[in-house]
């Protein structure tokens, strides 16, 4: 049997790649190589059938490590800004650094990178970073692990892991398959693929283009369409919590229909809260407020506490629905959602009739039962630091197939009648646009464990 070592350097790979069937009765020897606690270790023992597991030693990246990263990630994003004509590119560079010590080192990475790059320096940086990797404590620590252990395979959950680069180079080094898959749809055009693989599996076609596009070093053959898993729960009908229990648990009427509100993290959408009270008193001004209730899901990573002010505003109407994960570790790779969370997101989906949000991929976990979605479309107020138009010129909006792909909110005046329209004709083509951002017609846990096996 093929010994695969099974990186997974998150919690959110916990979710798509452990709670799905990607590794369940698979024809391979699978060790987790890890840095969980022992009570995420003890909860992936009981979804997995592991033959073993390994922590993988410290990591701390040197100054020179992080100096090429850094001027790496900037360098590519001035290029696909330039390469795309899409400004909004550049914003997925992070400014406002609190520490001196960071400010300065940023000043000097952005000063550096002010002069035209070809892609080609480019290129040459990516070796001279490959080769820095190999000269780390780190990378010798890996070397003698995969030398003694002798995996066939190594699978990571996430191209963006700071531990993942040197782990791949070593495992590349030794003649070990390394196989990656890109974590989300919008991270190619973010030049946050920092590690070497021989294989990158993508979502669909379209992230195959665009994987071949921003990296043309990567050859066709090395990546590999399979679809992604995370949405396979939602065609799970044991995933669906019975009507009368889901409604009675949350406090819902079960003769009301529900629009959901799903928040983005701080920093994608701040100003959320203000949102969540338009939604509310769109509602409660409107003959909508004896039939509709509103379900509110925060991000699981938004911690914040920046909506409570609007919950407790409008207790009658607003329900909050905790995201179930768990947060009990002080190790950040061991917060992880639960399954009960996936069956919960699965449930809220099924019984809610809209959800509403400023551009977040909630509008496919919905659009898997043919609801539709509606996008915040105004700037709640003037700030030369963020808007939605800026929103939606991002790269991976270009996948929209059309404007009708969900509905659009474009004012607070205009929520009443829009969620009145929605729900009298809730017809979306989101299926459209699903099917673009994510291949059709397959099965992405078969799809992967073929690649895996193979």
């Amino acid at each position: 049997m093929k010994k695969v070592f099974l990186l997974v350097p998150d919690g959110v790979g916990i979710k798509n790649y452990l709670y799905s069937d990607v590794f369940k009765e698979s024809n391979i020897e699978l060790h987790l190589f890890h840095n969980f606690d022992p009570a995420t270790l003890e909860m992936v023992n009981s979804k997995l059938e592991l033959k073993g597991s390994l922590e993988i030693p410290n990591y701390r990246e040197s100054i020179k490590e992080k100096y090429l990263r850094e001027l790496i990630h900037l360098s590519r994003l001035k290029y696909n800004a330039q390469k795309e004509n899409n400004p909004t590119i550049l914003k997925f560079w992070k400014r406002g650094h609190k520490k001196l010590k960071n400010r300065l080192f940023y000043a000097v990475i952005e000063f550096l990178s002010s002069f035209k790059r070809s892609y080609k320096s480019i290129l040459a940086m990516e070796n001279r970073y490959q080769n820095v990797l190999r000269r780390s404590t780190f990378y010798k620590e890996i070397i003698e692990i995969l030398k003694e252990h002798q995996p066939d395979l190594i699978f990571c959950t996430h191209q963006r892991s700071l531990k993942a680069p040197t782990i791949f180079r070593a495992a590349k080094d030794l003649g070990i398959t390394a196989i990656t898959v890109i974590y989300s749809w919008d991270n190619l055009p973010k030049a946050r693929l920092a590690l070497q693989a021989d294989y990158y599996l993508a979502w669909s076609e379209y992230m195959k283009n665009e994987l071949l596009n921003f990296y043309t070093e990567i050859t066709e053959d090395k990546v590999v369409v399979t679809g992604t898993p995370q949405f396979e729960f939602y065609d799970d009908p044991e995933n669906i919590i019975e009507k009368e229990v889901f409604f009675e648990r949350f406090g819902l009427d079960i003769n009301k229909k529900i629009v959901c509100f799903s928040g983005d993290d701080v920093r994608t959408s701040p100003y959320d809260p203000h949102y969540l009270e338009d939604l509310a008193v769109a509602i409660s001004r409107s003959d909508l407020k004896d039939k509709i209730q509103i379900v509110f899901r925060r991000c699981p990573v938004d911690l914040s506490g920046r909506y409570k002010w609007v919950i407790d505003k409008y207790p009658d109407l607003i329900r909050e629905v905790e995201p179930l994960w768990n947060f009990d570790s002080e190790v950040w790779s061991a917060v992880y959602p639960t399954y009960a969370d996936v069956q919960l997101l699965v449930s809220l989906a099924h019984y809610s009739h809209l959800v509403v949000n400023v551009g977040s991929t909630m509008a496919f976990d919905f659009g898997k039962f043919g609801k539709p979605c509606a996008y915040i479309n105004y700037d709640h107020k003037k700030d030369p630091n963020w808007s939605v138009d800026t929103i939606y010129k991002y790269q991976h909006f270009r996948s929209m197939p059309g404007e009708k792909a969900v509905f659009w909110l474009n004012s607070k005046e205009e929520i009443a009648s829009s969620i009145k329209k929605v729900l009298e004709e809730p017809a979306t083509n989101i299926k459209d646009w699903f099917e673009i951002v994510v291949e059709p017609n397959v099965i992405a846990s078969k799809e992967i464990k073929k690649v895996i096996e193979r």
